[in-house]
């Protein structure tokens, strides 16, 4: 007897690089905030249990899951072309996850890969799912990240609100120095004053800023946008103004990429202008900015680069 033809009985291996890969914490995803303080006041033990008898209850939408669901819209636009993916990453281990895919089976989200590290640090595996872009409330993970020398912001525990409007669009806003841009002139402005820090750019507005962390970023991004009907818009909100402007615009035409929005505040508040721009997300270097933006947008903090400590010999 002749058997029937078999096809597709091995997949080809994917390709990770050929998307923008979100890895994302489940705390930034879902509102974990009461479950997170279990564990923390009555340890892993209680906070295993409760999960288990939890596993069939939905979770609300965490801070970052607007950001998310937009995202993983993209794959819709052009049928059989993905253009996204998002990995969950956590340290739980995969014992008590099904509530976690539960939840995204509920909400309809196409998640479909995880790394469950049960409690192992997450950073080597960033590199392994070619993530471009790493979300979590745990500082720990996103400095390692960071130092990886993978985009990453600790995002503001504030859940989203179902019932408000969602925006057809894609909105990201990124501050520039230390974001985009390296924090070179940031630290020359912090160690010297604004005087310094305005004589520097202008002596250098013709030497495109060196990159920063979130540089890699909007390149991809920018080049998602390069497609037809692409729904994508950005934003450059900076507390940087005339003459430290030039700099920044001719570094951005340098690379290549456009910004749809720009804004030089002068050390205005952000708050009003991100409120008006309406980013799914917004990065900021600064505790003092994010504070003020969380109140008006959803906000993640980009840590500074661990830098080496020098020992006297």
């Amino acid at each position: 007897m002749q058997l029937p033809q078999l096809k597709n009985l091995k997949r080809m291996p994917v390709d990770l690089s050929q998307y923008l890969v979100v890895g994302i914490s489940s705390r930034a995803l879902f509102d974990l905030s009461y479950e997170d303080e279990i564990f923390r006041t009555q340890g892993l033990s209680a906070y295993t249990d409760y999960q288990l008898k939890n596993e069939q209850k939905i979770l609300k939408p965490g801070a970052a899951f607007p950001l998310v669901k937009a995202l993983l819209n993209l794959n819709h636009l052009s049928p059989g072309s993905r253009q996204t993916e998002v990995v969950i990453m956590s340290r739980n281990a995969a014992e008590t996850s099904l509530r976690i895919f539960n939840s995204i089976e509920h909400y309809g989200l196409d998640i479909t890969r995880a790394a469950l590290t049960g409690g192992a640090a997450l950073a080597p595996y960033l590199q392994a799912f070619r993530v471009d872009l790493f979300l979590s409330l745990y500082e720990d993970d996103v400095q390692a990240a960071i130092d990886a020398g993978v985009a990453s912001a600790l995002v503001y525990e504030k859940p989203s609100n179902p019932t408000e409007a969602e925006i057809q669009q894609i909105r990201i806003a990124f501050d520039g120095d230390a974001v985009l841009f390296s924090d070179e002139s940031e630290r020359i402005y912090q160690e010297q004053g604004l005087e310094a820090f305005v004589a520097h750019e202008k002596e250098n507005a013709r030497q495109p800023l060196p990159e920063g962390p979130f540089a890699k970023l909007l390149r991809t991004i920018s080049s998602l946008q390069s497609q037809e009907g692409s729904p994508i818009r950005t934003a450059l909100v900076t507390a940087r103004s005339s003459p430290a402007h030039e700099r920044v615009i001719r570094t951005l035409r340098e690379w290549g990429v456009r910004l749809d929005e720009t804004f030089f505040l002068g050390g205005m508040p952000k708050g009003e202008v991100l409120k008006a721009f309406r980013p799914h997300i917004y990065f900021d270097d600064q505790t003092i900015h994010c504070d003020h933006a969380a109140q008006f947008v959803p906000t993640g903090r980009v840590p500074y680069l661990t830098r080496p400590t020098v020992t006297d010999h």
